[in-house]
């Protein structure tokens, strides 16, 4: 519960989470990006939801965490 400063600030983050998740549901997802942006710098927060996806993964929600780590991590060698 520290505060958040300096670069950290800045730190971008992913969320994700299924419309249909049976476990965490959905408004908690909602309440935690919403946390998230009055931490950090709200423009450096995506929140992305898939729709049908319960408690699990899916290609999509694959393919975007690839494509945000290949965009906010260097490549390695």
């Amino acid at each position: 519960q520290g505060p958040i400063s300096g670069v950290n600030k800045e730190i971008p983050v992913l969320q994700c989470h299924g419309d249909c998740d049976p476990l965490v549901p959905l408004m908690f997802g909602s309440l935690t990006v919403e946390k998230l942006k009055s931490m950090i710098n709200p423009a450096n927060v995506t929140f992305k939801t898939y729709s049908g996806m319960m408690h699990s993964s899916s290609i999509e929600e694959m393919m975007d965490v690839k494509q945000f780590i290949d965009k906010h991590l260097p490549p390695v060698d």
